[in-house]
């Protein structure tokens, strides 16, 4: 088995587990501009579990959430804030996780899910405060939740200036829970073949599937290796499932403290991440539901010989 790269998990009840409270419409932003200090502590939590990421606050730091005269006003701020968060937390557990890295995320700039609602010129101008605000603190760009190739190449062109690598993670059609007869397809119905194709072109150094149900994660990661294969390239592939109650496509990311899947505990989740390991995914984490408990369980699974520093 390769060397597994862990994650970190979802942010929103691990803030809500810290004091924030979360409201809409500014969702995890609320955190940052209210409760910055639960943002902090999220992040240690991650660590301490074992994770070996962090990926910044800002998700929801966009005008979908915040408003636009707020984001104009203090969306470089918040986001130059983010990034401060988790590089002091990666800073703090140096020692044990001497290889601790941050991630800088970039969000679906007009909204997650909503292939019809993205615009090329305003996402430019919602992630350049954005990529501005986190590049002193990150070390890679995480592009996540891409729904269309649109956004994928939209949100890397954004960030390619900075010369920091770059990481696409795609979230895939999954009302049917992994119908064997269709393909698996990003959110705006483009395949998989092609986002493949296309992170390659992008020269991306990892590419993850992300807030989709566990069901249609492994053939994803497999129909990625077929195509890498044909492309004779070779890529690090990832998983970070959601633990939504499956709501048949209806609805908006985020939209509040969805229902979470009562078979998805640490031990459900972790039948899922050994068949993502299996199929050859080597970074795996946990999007929405998916807390540092869930983390834990998949250090002490995959990484057992570091449990001691991890909890230090």
């Amino acid at each position: 088995m390769s060397a597994i790269t862990l994650l970190d998990g979802g942010f929103s009840r691990e803030l809500v587990r810290f004091g924030a409270e979360l409201r809409q419409p500014e969702w995890s932003a609320g955190a940052l501009i209210d409760c910055p200090e639960a943002v902090r502590k999220a992040h240690d939590s991650f660590y301490r579990a074992g994770a070996e990421i962090a990926t910044t606050g800002n998700y929801a730091v966009v005008p979908y959430h915040i408003g636009e005269e707020r984001f104009a006003r203090r969306g470089l701020e918040l986001a130059d804030l983010a990034g401060r968060l988790a590089r002091e937390a990666a800073d703090n557990v140096h020692e044990s996780h001497p290889g601790a890295r941050v991630a800088g995320c970039l969000p679906p700039a007009c909204g997650s899910y909503q292939t019809d609602r993205f615009n090329p010129d305003q996402a430019r101008k919602i992630l350049a405060p954005l990529v501005e605000g986190l590049t002193p603190y990150v070390d890679f760009w995480l592009a996540e939740t891409m729904s269309s190739l649109a956004e994928i190449q939209v949100t890397a062109e954004t960030a390619a200036e900075t010369g920091k690598p770059l990481w696409i993670s795609c979230t895939l059609q999954d009302d049917d829970n992994g119908d064997a007869d269709r393909p698996p397809l990003l959110r705006s119905g483009e395949t998989v073949e092609d986002a493949v194709a296309l992170a390659v072109d992008l020269g991306a150094e990892a590419l993850l599937f992300n807030c989709s149900a566990p069901e249609v994660m492994e053939d994803a990661i497999l129909t990625a290796r077929r195509k890498l294969a044909v492309l004779e390239r070779e890529l690090p592939l990832g998983v970070y499932a959601n633990a939504f109650v499956n709501k048949a496509g209806e609805g908006e990311a985020n939209e509040g403290l969805s229902d979470m899947r009562a078979d998805l505990s640490p031990e459900g989740y972790l039948t899922w991440t050994d068949r993502w390991v299996a199929a050859g995914a080597t970074l795996i984490g946990g999007c929405c539901g998916i807390g540092s408990d869930h983390i834990a369980a998949m250090h002490d699974r995959y990484k057992p010989e570091q449990r001691a520093g991890a909890v230090a």
